[in-house]
């Protein structure tokens, strides 16, 4: 059999044709003394097909906790015992943190709500939101506001919302170990609702939530059948009160090498650094995975999490050289 990173070199940085599942999965069980080859390919991929730019987004949730749906990663389910507590975030306040946001370099701004999918309320806050950040800053504005209608995916379009997140989670055949109030194919039409619709579609998830090394290369391979413009890659951060509360960290390694597969999975895709890197790879994992395939950065703190400070983030990027990629680029 060919290595698998031989045939990485051809097919994906030489030709752009994302790794399959299977070719996927063979790179996830390369042994550690290889992952450095593995990460320093995914960086000549990331090169290549996207640029050096580094896409910087901020994060900020309009209503947090209280959500009816059972994610069992997640705080800010109303279902367990965990200590976020329901509370919705004024307009003015939205617009401040933009404005942050936009100071620090960023080109995108992400308005987050924990909800099944979005009601009435929910819907002309964020109209009267993006209004107003649109009015007080030049920041891109991005929404997640778990699944939508068609009616809902239209409306968020004519605001002039920019890129919508929704994230897969997981392989579909580990969705129900994850989450069982709503199905994997329920997000999935989301995504493509979104994607048809004209705005840029944001599509992730979470590893360390128990999924196999098949079924993390499965998530690959349908991330890449879906081609979302953004993926997110979070990992694991155990929080206290939800099912996953005792599940293990990711170790660094496991990580780098999920990231580079995804790189080479995923050549043209803005893949972004989420929640949990800084528990699982911390400063000097961080530095790798920007040498490994990421391409793009939230700063700033979680939903219900800390991050590393914007400044954090910023120098590193000034010490690796790597440009932010400016605003006018992404219109």
């Amino acid at each position: 059999m060919s290595d698998i990173l031989d045939i990485a070199r051809v097919q994906v940085l030489e030709e752009g044709r994302g790794l399959d599942a299977g070719q996927a999965l063979r790179c996830l069980e390369l042994p550690e003394e290889r992952v450095s080859d593995l990460l320093a390919l995914a960086h000549e991929v990331r090169v290549k097909w996207c640029g050096p730019e580094v896409e910087v987004e901020g994060i900020i949730s309009l209503k947090t906790g209280g959500c009816p749906e059972d994610c069992h990663f997640c705080s800010q389910s109303g279902q367990f015992s965990s200590p976020v507590r329901a509370a919705w975030l004024d307009i003015p306040s939205l617009v401040r943190a933009a404005k942050e946001t936009a100071a620090t370099g960023a080109t995108e701004f992400c308005i987050v709500a924990a909800v099944r999918g979005p009601d009435r309320r929910l819907m002309d806050q964020v109209r009267e939101g993006v209004e107003a950040i649109r009015q007080a800053v030049d920041i891109n504005v991005a929404c997640s506001l778990g699944m939508l209608t068609q009616e809902q995916v239209d409306e968020l379009a004519g605001m002039g919302v920019h890129r919508y997140n929704h994230n897969l989670e997981t392989a579909r055949s580990h969705f129900d170990k994850v989450v069982t109030t709503h199905s994997w194919q329920e997000r999935w039409d989301t995504c493509l609702m979104v994607r048809e619709a004209g705005m840029e579609l944001c599509c992730g998830g979470i590893v360390g939530m128990g999924e196999t090394l098949e079924q993390r290369a499965e998530f690959a391979g349908q991330l890449g059948e879906l081609q979302p413009d953004e993926v997110p890659l979070n990992f694991l951060n155990p929080r206290p009160g939800t099912p996953f509360e005792s599940f293990p960290l990711l170790t660094g390694t496991e990580a780098l090498r999920t990231i580079a597969t995804f790189r080479l999975a995923l050549p043209r895709t803005i893949l972004r650094y989420a929640g949990g890197r800084e528990l699982t790879l911390g400063d000097l994992g961080t530095r790798d995975g920007m040498l490994g395939g990421i391409n793009a950065i939230i700063v700033g703190n979680y939903l219900t999490t800390l991050g590393r400070t914007p400044e954090a983030d910023l120098n590193l990027l000034a010490d690796l050289r790597m440009p932010i990629k400016a605003l006018s680029e992404t219109l």
